[in-house]
Order: C-alpha cells, then structure tokens, then sequence
C-alpha cells in the first residue's frame, strides 16, 4: 500500500504521464481545458502526440499483448485512440466519463459518449450493459482466449467508476442503505482514525480544520440529507461493484497460476471530486429538468447526481481541497501494488513516489527497452524505476531530485518532504507557499516566512521546470469565471 503516491489534480493529464512515462506537458495534455492562449501549441494537442511513445507501444514491441477496455480520455477521435497507440484489442470510452448503462447517455448537453472496439465505432451497447462489468467481461474474455499463447501479456483495465453521474445497480445501493445518514463530517471522522490505526497516516497527522466553504451537514434540510445520503449510497456502491470486478481477474490470474507471477497496480487519476454537475458546461436548470433525480431514482438510468464537495472532503479525510487542485487532497491518492515477489505482502511504502514512476518500472520488469534510447524524437522517461524500492534495494525513489506541477491555474513543486504551491484566489493566496511535508501534510503551516531561502530554491527549480517543458501558463475560463467572481466558493459548497 502506497501512502505517499501522488498524481495529477486531475484525470486526463494523469492519465497521459501513466501511459507514457513523460510529463503531461510533453505528452500533449498540458491542460484538460485548453484556453486560447494554450491552443495549437506543442503540448496541449489534447491527445497523445507523436513525441511520446505509449507503454503499449513499446511493451508490444518487446513481445507482449496488449489489452485495454474502459476510459481513454486522451483524444476524441479514433485515430488517436488506444488501438492506434499500441493496444491489440480495445474496447473504450473515449470521453472522460459518460452514463454507466445502456443510454450512454453523454456528461453534457451536445458532448458525445463514443465507444470504440478496435478503433471503430460501436453503434449499440447491450441492454444489459453496466461499465464495470462489461469492461471485465471483455478483458478476461480476451485473456481466457489467449491463455496459451507464450506471449506475456499487459492489461489496462480502466474503470470509469466512480466518476459521475454516480449509477449502480439497485442491490448495491440497498446494501449501503442509512450508512451515510449521520453525515459526511462524522464520516470524515471515522476515516481519518482508521486510515491512522492502519498506520497509513502518521501518528503525528492530526485532523485539520472542516473547511469553511463546505457547508456543514446540520445546516441541510432533511430532504437535502436524504438525497446527499443517497448520493454516497450510491457511489460506495460502485466502488464496491468495481472491487468484486477487480476480484473477478485476481481469481482468473490465480486458477491460471499467473498471479505469482504478475504486477498488479491499482490506483486513482485524482483526488476526491468535490465539484457540482452544474459545472460541466450547458449543465442548466433546463438540462438538468431532463433528469429524474427524485431520491428513489438517483444512482439508476436516468439519473445524473454527484458525489459533491461535502462527501469528498470526508473522502480525502486528511488532506487540503480536492480533484482540480495541486494541494494533497487534489494529488495525493490511493495506490495498492502487489509485486510478484510477494514477500511485501502487507506492508505500507510511505516514499514519496509519483505517477510517472510506473512506466520505468513496468518496463525494468518486462526488460524492455524504451525507443528514446535509439531516437531522439521521441521524448525520454520522467520518472524512476521502483523495482529497487520494492525489493527493499533502496529507501527512496528520489534522491535530490523534484518534481514539478502546473494544471488549471495551480502549480507545485515537492522536493523530498518539501512542497512549494501556489493557489489562486480565493482559496490560496495567489503568492507561493511552503509546507514541510513530513509534519504537515495537511498543509496548515505555510513557511514561506520563515524558511525563504527553501522556498525560493524551488521556485527557481520550478521555473526551470516550465521552461523546460513549455508550460503556458493560463486559466481555463471555467476556472476563471469562478476565481474572478470569487463565486468558486459557492461552488464547492455543493
């Protein structure tokens, strides 16, 4: 259990350094939401350039299959999806998220809920489709076929849950009835004390303050409760589907004696999603009148609810804000790896260890060679390998060496157990902070004042990062519209 694995603050531009190895800037994702300034420019093609080479790519290279069902979200046409980068068989979504069941029903008015088999269009999904489980029906279909074939294979198995709109099937649901009932800050609560008796937060952590642009439980309405409990009904429900799903393949692995001898990694693109449906774009009172989110309904077809700012602060538990911001509630995530070698069964890894760090390691184990050794076209990897830090070789990842982020307005560097951030108004200072990671991960004590020279080591060291990877710095107009109006408070309320 990785206790200390961060991401990007959200999920496409993680998604792009997962699959490459590279900086999202360099693989072509440098923004989710491309502004004017950012468009047509190297980095923010908005899918995976030709710059970069994809994990499948190159494992394909080395001899492997390749298989991948679920969320793309690095390009929206076909010729920039998972076929045509490296998979040899693909079922996908290309959008970032979409209705769960049969009506593929799009996240926003006017958007597009396209999926692909081999890179061509599906025209139809079954009338018994749920994502979770068609994804995993498809992959062991695939791996069950090929079972004696001599070649290893690669799977990417990319559920979309639990991204909104939050559906499941209705017995799920039903096992989590009233479990909520008592609020999301005795939720919180209970978290954040079991995640420490776990030992996966530090005895030393305590739990900070309940945000203040959060509205606190006992100020909603009773049907206001009601339907927010059955919100997180509902999305504990598809996390608990998708974890029978991930069961499904574990069994498939152990009844074909491969599970000895296959790296499994679990992890999540982003931090707990606090914002409200209303922030996807032309989602008004009109549209949302489409809906029948009555509180029998929500979680089923038809429905579009949200798991909501006051839910995901419990989620986060221990951290500051959530997805969209480059503080550790929006970076630092849940991560469970289990290493071939399966002596470190059980224990928890609280190095600092980033997203990029995944291909190396993938690769060290498959001995593949990446291409940028022999082409200097194409970019090289980031991040560091793990196999040393796994097999208990190395105590760290990192030696002296940071790492750099800019997304949406936001940016940060961490540097051993320091991080420098900086928020824009009015949920940061707009200035660079400072905080000491390994006493304050909650990242309450700014030391900008008091420790200066640190602070401005890695400004600098984050400028050159910049620079180095052509970052355009530039808000989004969504984010834009809200900073500006200082209406972003409202925003995270809900």
């Amino acid at each position: 259990r990785l206790s200390n694995f961060h991401v990007l603050p959200t999920c496409a531009p993680t998604r792009a350094v997962l699959l490459t190895g590279v900086d999202n800037h360099t693989a072509g994702i440098g923004s989710q939401a491309i502004t004017a300034e950012q468009e047509g420019k190297p980095g923010y093609e908005g899918y995976l350039n030709n710059r970069v080479a994809t994990l499948p790519e190159v494992l394909r290279a080395a001899g492997y299959r390749t298989y991948h069902t679920g969320k793309w979200h690095l390009g929206t046409e076909a010729s920039h999806g998972p076929h045509a980068r490296g998979f040899d068989e693909s079922f996908t979504l290309l959008a970032g998220g979409a209705s769960h069941f049969a009506d593929a029903a799009p996240l926003r008015p006017g958007g597009e809920a396209k999926y692909l088999r081999n890179g061509k269009l599906v025209e139809s999904l079954p009338d018994d489709f749920y994502s979770s489980r068609h994804y995993t029906d498809l992959l062991l279909t695939w791996v069950e076929r090929d079972k004696n074939n001599e070649r290893p294979f690669f799977a990417y198995l990319a559920y979309t849950a639990p991204h909104d709109p939050l559906h499941a099937p209705p017995a799920y649901i039903e096992k989590y009835r009233g479990r909520y009932d008592r609020g999301w800050e005795v939720l919180r609560r209970e978290r954040f004390d079991r995640l420490q008796e776990r030992g996966l937060i530090p005895a030393h952590h305590q739990l900070p303050p309940w945000p203040s642009v959060v509205k606190r439980w006992d100020s909603l309405s009773e049907v206001e409760q009601a339907n927010k409990a059955r919100d997180m009904e509902v999305y504990a429900a598809m996390v608990d589907y998708m974890d029978e799903q991930i069961g499904r393949v574990y069994r498939w692995l152990e009844a074909n004696g491969e599970l000895d001898n296959t790296l499994i990694v679990f992890l999540s693109d982003n931090g707990a999603n606090g914002f409200p449906a209303r922030l996807y774009p032309g989602h008004d009172d009109e549209y949302h009148a489409r809906f029948d989110n009555s509180l029998e309904n929500r979680g089923a077809s038809g429905s579009f609810v949200v798991m909501g700012a006051g839910w995901a602060t419990a989620s986060t538990a221990a951290y500051r804000l959530l997805k969209g911001f480059s503080t550790e509630g929006g970076i630092r995530t849940p991560a469970i790896v289990r290493f071939p070698d399966s002596s470190s069964r059980g224990e928890i890894q609280d190095a600092f260890i980033h997203v990029r760090d995944l291909v190396p390691t993938f690769l060290e184990l498959a001995n593949a060679q990446h291409p940028a050794r022999e082409d200097p076209a194409l970019a090289a990897m980031a991040g560091n390998s793990l196999v040393p830090l796994f097999e208990g070789r190395a105590g760290s990842a990192y030696e002296n060496e940071g790492v750099g982020y800019e997304l949406h307005g936001t940016r940060a560097y961490i540097k051993g157990h320091w991080k420098a951030l900086q928020m824009p108004l009015p949920l940061g200072s707009g200035k660079w902070e400072l905080y000491n990671l390994a006493t304050d991960p909650a990242e309450t004590r700014n030391l900008a004042d008091t420790e200066p020279e640190k602070l401005a080591e890695l400004v600098a060291e984050h400028e050159a990062y910049e620079k180095e990877q052509g970052v355009i710095y530039s808000l989004p107009s969504v984010v834009n519209r809200f900073v500006q109006a200082q209406q972003l408070l409202f925003v995270l309320m809900w």
